[in-house]
């Protein structure tokens, strides 16, 4: 294999319990794997950015997490701190109730509103859809709205739904996206297989806890 797994992984950690070594932690390994990214909660993004100044791995946060009903206003507002405190990426949750009572004006309001804290920041901003708990016609139609904005990435889950990441949301959101929009696939991905199957299907991230035991897999594949 040719693939460079590590720069696919956004090593991340979200938990309710997560604790200031714990951030520690995981930016050390991000930093010795190399790879892509750590996602943190908002109240470690300023520690971890000290924790990653003399490496290349980008800081993402999470933004109106994990529920996504946060008021636009908030969710411009978390951005913007989340931006200010030195996080490179913002994971927004978007408003899956809106989106299940068919408002799809709010969430385009949503979206341009939380754009434009992003493009003032000149950062990436990653939209999550909760893909396991969408039908596939609002998925596609999820695709069809967010493509007309310049988001960073497409993101399929939180990993606080009941359903994380699948091959089949992850290659029905590459068939809908332009090649400019990337996706993210997250929420339940545990094994070397599992990942390595979901960016054949078009994910260029991988967001996993399990990003060290993954790598581990994968060493082994290629030794």
């Amino acid at each position: 294999m040719e693939l460079n797994l590590a720069s696919y992984i956004d090593h991340t950690v979200l938990s309710q319990t997560t604790t200031a070594s714990d951030i520690d932690k995981l930016c050390v390994e991000a930093s010795v794997a190399r790879f892509a990214a750590v996602c943190v909660p908002p109240r470690f993004v300023v520690g971890a950015k000290k924790l990653l100044r003399t490496s290349n791995v980008k800081l993402a946060t999470v933004i109106g997490f994990p529920m996504g009903y946060n008021t636009t206003s908030i969710k411009v507002r978390e951005i913007e701190e989340s931006l200010d405190s030195g996080a490179d990426e913002a994971d927004m949750v978007i408003d899956l109730c809106a989106l299940k009572s068919g408002d799809w004006q709010h969430l385009e309001n949503e979206i341009e509103a939380c754009c434009k804290a992003v493009y003032n920041s000149r950062k990436i901003i990653k939209v999550i859809v909760e893909s396991g708990i969408l039908t596939d016609a609002e998925l596609i139609d999820c695709c069809k709205l967010y493509s007309n904005y310049n988001i960073g990435f497409m993101k399929t889950s939180t990993g606080f739904a009941n359903a994380g990441a699948s091959v089949h949301a992850v290659s029905l959101m590459r068939q809908h996206l332009p090649e400019r929009i990337r996706i993210k696939a997250s929420g339940g991905i545990r094994t070397c297989e599992f990942a390595l199957d979901l960016i054949k299907a078009g994910a260029n991230r991988i967001g996993t806890s399990a990003g060290m035991q993954i790598m581990k897999e994968y060493n082994q594949l290629e030794s």
